[in-house]
């Protein structure tokens, strides 16, 4: 650690642990930065808070990140992103790298004209969301299961997997040909729901181009 002075310094955001994956997948794609991770175990789940809550919560997090010297902060979190990024983007000083559901690449992905996303109720219910699918997916049929308890299931490490894999199994029989995860938490149970949909779904999830735009962002900053 000798070194982590001289390494620029990034910081990553989400309500739980569901982030700690993204942490983990930029610390491996870029050794030569110094993540740090932070989350809001107090008032984890986001996913049925209002965004007038989030944004209590989020903004001193973020902002004490900051001050701590983070160039750009990913916020590793579909429900801030979905809701209150434009106004968390007004009140900090540093580029905010989004993370939000794949539905761009799922409708373009999709043989079937099908992709289910699962999402938090608080995403699924945002603008943002909703201008996804109007503006990538207007004709594609947009499955919605109703993922409410993941967040807290995989927070506590008490995972329901045989609801889960009903959840993606029925999906699959109605025809979604691509799954998106659209909330971090549920990166923690990625290979499962792979291999439920294996052979009938292709999953999506967002790491590697949020890897991508950091690096865009970095570049312009230096």
């Amino acid at each position: 650690m000798s070194d982590s002075h001289t390494k620029a310094k990034v910081g990553v955001f989400d309500s739980g642990i569901g982030g700690l994956s993204v942490a983990n997948a930029i610390r491996q794609a870029l050794p030569e930065l110094e993540v740090v991770y932070v989350n809001d175990a107090t008032h984890v789940p986001y996913g049925t808070k209002s965004p007038e809550e989030l944004f209590g919560f989020v903004l001193p997090i973020l902002q004490k990140l900051v001050d701590d010297g983070c160039k750009t902060i990913v916020v590793a979190c579909n429900t801030v992103s979905t809701t209150i990024i434009d106004e968390l983007r007004r009140a900090i000083s540093v580029p905010l790298i989004a993370m939000e559901p794949m539905v761009k690449p799922a409708a373009e992905q999709t043989k079937s004209n099908t992709i289910a996303v699962c999402a938090t109720p608080t995403t699924l219910a945002s603008k943002r969301y909703a201008w996804l699918k109007e503006t990538y997916a207007q004709d594609v049929k947009t499955l919605e299961p109703d993922c409410t308890e993941w967040s807290t299931m995989i927070e506590s490490n008490q995972v329901n997997h045989k609801r889960i894999e009903q959840q993606i199994h029925d999906v699959c029989e109605a025809g979604a040909d691509v799954i998106v995860l659209g909330c971090t938490h549920y990166h923690w149970i990625e290979q499962e729901i792979r291999e439920t949909a294996k052979g009938k779904a292709l999953v999506l999830q967002p790491e590697q181009p949020v890897i991508t735009q950091l690096r865009r962002v970095l570049e312009q900053l230096s």
